[in-house]
């Protein structure tokens, strides 16, 4: 494959821990680094297929429910190491609700406070979610680099309810 782009890295990463089948890929992906990056089930599949193609992997068996395994190729393992020495690059904030601020003198009070009100609540449920994590994986004796995602999770989630609560101020109590 000529670039390894970050799906594709992530997949050869979590491929790392052993055999995987696509939905496999999926759940990990959700558990691990579902908090700050995206990967949809079709972007999965196509780079997998791409994956298999390029040598990088190979589908070790059928699994149950016809699902493919797919494991890591010495070839695969080497685009990994390529690809995770990079410098990452900048990290792009899309926020829809930041949007929606932008051009709130257009929307009705009670409509932005109804948003405000939504949007703190995911992010205090899923502080309160990290934090479980945190509790759960020291428990299990993670390291500090296991834990370094998890830490920026609770650390924005915090910054952001922080802000969440300075915000009435600055809408007229919104």
């Amino acid at each position: 494959m000529a670039g390894v782009n970050a799906t594709v890295g992530s997949l050869l990463g979590f491929l790392h821990d052993g055999p995987q089948s696509g939905w496999d890929l999926m759940e990990t992906a959700r558990a691990r680094i579902g908090g700050f990056w995206s990967l949809t089930r079709s972007q999965v599949y196509r780079e997998l297929a791409a994956m298999a193609d390029a040598g990088l992997i190979v589908t070790d068996s059928t699994g149950a429910r016809d699902r493919r395994v797919y494991r890591l190729t010495d070839q695969g393992r080497e685009e990994f190491r390529t690809w995770i020495a990079r410098t990452p690059g900048e990290e792009n904030i899309r926020y829809p609700l930041l949007l929606t601020l932008a051009f709130a003198r257009h929307l009705p009070p009670e409509r932005l406070a109804e948003f405000l009100t939504t949007h703190r609540a995911l992010h205090q449920a899923r502080w309160d979610a990290y934090r479980l994590q945190d509790e759960q994986a020291r428990a299990a004796g993670a390291g500090p680099l296991d834990l370094v995602t998890l830490d920026f999770g609770l650390r924005y989630e915090r910054a952001v309810l922080d802000w969440f609560d300075g915000v009435g101020d600055l809408t007229g109590g919104a």
